[in-house]
C-alpha cells in the first residue's frame, strides 16, 4: 500500500511538472502571436508541431548576426514545409523599428523585438546558460526536443545538414 501511495505521487508530481510549464505568447513583426510552452527537453512551439524549429537571438549591428539573415531566409525558402524560424532582435530595436528592418532585409521568418517576447528571453537564457553572446542559436527536433544550442555563427550548410539529419530521424 506504501509503494502504491509513492507511485501515485510521482505520477502526480510529474503531471503537475507539466502543467506548471510556462507559455509564452510572442508576437512578431507581421503582428502574428506565436505561442511557446516549456518542455522538460525543449519547447513546443504551438503550430509548428512536426517541424524543427530554429530560435536565434541576433542583433542588428552584429555582424556575424547580419551575415546568417540571407542563409536564414534561404532555408525558410527551401524548406518552408519543414522548418519553422523564429528570430529575437536583442541589441534593442522596438517593435517599429524591427518591422522596418525586416522589411530592408527581405527577412520571410517570424522576426521578434526583445520587447515583445514577455519573460521567454530569461527563461532561454536560464535554462541554456546563456550568457548574452550572439548570434546565439537554439534548434529543437520535430518533436519540439532541443538538439543544438549554439553561439556563433553556423553556415548555412551545417544549418542545412542539421534539417536533414532531424527530418530523417525516426
Amino acid at each position: 500500500m506504501k509503494r502504491f501511495f509513492t507511485l501515485l505521487l510521482l505520477t502526480l508530481s510529474l503531471l503537475n511538472a507539466k502543467a506548471n510549464q510556462p507559455i509564452f505568447d510572442i508576437v512578431d513583426t507581421n503582428n502574428q502571436h506565436i505561442k511557446i510552452q516549456g518542455s522538460d527537453n525543449g519547447l513546443n512551439v504551438i503550430g509548428a508541431e512536426g517541424k524543427v524549429v530554429f530560435i536565434e537571438f541576433f542583433g542588428h549591428r552584429c555582424p556575424p548576426c547580419l551575415k546568417t539573415i540571407p542563409h536564414l531566409i534561404d532555408i525558410k525558402n527551401k524548406y518552408k514545409d519543414k522548418v519553422e524560424i523564429i528570430a529575437i532582435e536583442v541589441q534593442g530595436l522596438n517593435h517599429k523599428q524591427l518591422q522596418s528592418f525586416a522589411k530592408q532585409k527581405g527577412i520571410n521568418y517570424h522576426a521578434i523585438s526583445d520587447e515583445d517576447t514577455g519573460m521567454f528571453t530569461n527563461y532561454i537564457a536560464q535554462r541554456t546558460q546563456w550568457q548574452g553572446s550572439i548570434p546565439f542559436t537554439l534548434i529543437l527536433d520535430t518533436k519540439g526536443e532541443a538538439q543544438v544550442i549554439q553561439v556563433g555563427l553556423i553556415p548555412q550548410k551545417a544549418l542545412e545538414k542539421v534539417i536533414e539529419k532531424l527530418t530523417t530521424k525516426k
